[in-house]
C-alpha cells in the first residue's frame, strides 16, 4: 500500500471514529436512565421533571413562573429550540424581562448597572452541557456571566435539558463537554464571525442545600435539543 492510500485509510478511520463519537453523544437516554436521573436529582435537592417534547417543556415553564416575576436567561440553543426565546420576546407573559431591558439600554454605564441588577432575578433559565444519572450538572462558560445565577443569586432555576445530554457520571459528562459540545460551540461562534469559544470556567453542581431556600427545576425533554 502506497503512502497516499495509507493516508486515505487513516483519514477514513478517523472520520468513522468521529461519527461514532457524535452518535454516542446524540443518543437519547432510555426510560431507565431517565428514572435514575430524576432520582439522582431528588437525592441532591433538585427536581427532575420529564416531559415528552419541546412544546410540553414550554408549557411547563409558563406554569412555573408567576406573573410579575423577574426573569433572566442565558444564551441557550435549547431555549431557542423549545420556543422560549420567541415567547419571551413576544411580551405577553406578564413577567419582567430583564434581558430585554439590558439589550434596549444604549448607555454603557446604565447597561452595566442593569446587568448587575439582573443577577438577582427571581427566575433564571438556561441549560447544561451534561446531566449525570447521579444528579450532577456540568456547565461550562467562556465569560462566566451565568454562573452567579446558577450557584447563588437567583432563587429559582429552570434548566431545560435534551435527553441526549444525560451521561452515567461526571467523568463521562466532562468527556462529553470536551469531545462533543465544545467543538460544536466553537464552530458555531466562528460561523458568526467571532474568534471562537473557550472553556474558561467550569461548574459542577453536586447538590442544592435545603437551607438555601432555592428551587432548582431540571426539565428533561425526550428530544434532542441543543448540543
Amino acid at each position: 500500500m502506497g503512502f497516499i492510500q495509507e493516508l486515505k485509510v487513516v483519514r477514513e478511520k478517523a472520520f468513522m471514529e468521529y461519527n461514532e463519537r457524535l452518535m454516542k453523544y446524540d443518543k437519547l437516554a432510555s426510560e431507565q436512565s431517565l428514572k435514575k436521573t430524576v432520582a439522582g436529582l431528588k437525592e441532591r435537592g433538585m427536581e427532575g421533571i420529564v416531559v415528552e417534547n419541546r412544546a410540553e417543556a414550554l408549557e411547563k415553564i409558563k406554569a412555573l413562573i408567576p406573573k410579575k416575576a423577574s426573569v433572566m436567561n442565558g444564551a441557550s440553543e435549547t431555549l431557542k429550540e423549545i420556543g422560549f426565546i420567541d415567547y419571551l420576546k413576544d411580551g405577553k407573559h406578564g413577567w419582567k424581562n430583564l434581558h430585554e431591558a439590558i439589550l434596549k439600554e444604549n448607555d454603557a454605564a446604565k447597561k452595566a448597572v442593569l446587568r448587575k441588577q439582573a443577577v438577582l432575578s427571581d427566575f433564571y433559565l438556561g441549560s447544561v452541557h451534561a446531566l449525570t444519572e447521579e444528579g450532577e450538572l456540568v456547565i461550562a462558560s467562556n465569560s462566566g456571566s451565568q454562573l452567579p445565577h446558577l450557584v447563588f443569586t437567583s432563587q429559582n432555576l429552570i434548566l431545560v435539558v435534551g435527553a441526549q445530554k444525560i451521561t452515567p457520571n461526571v467523568n463521562s459528562g466532562l468527556k462529553r463537554l470536551r469531545e462533543y459540545v465544545f467543538p460544536l460551540e466553537d464552530a458555531r461562534m466562528k460561523s458568526t464571525g467571532a474568534k471562537g469559544s473557550a472553556i474558561s470556567k467550569l461548574l459542577i453542581v453536586e447538590r442544592e442545600q435545603a437551607f438555601m431556600g432555592r428551587k432548582v427545576h431540571v426539565l428533561i425533554v425526550k428530544e434532542k435539543l441543543g448540543f
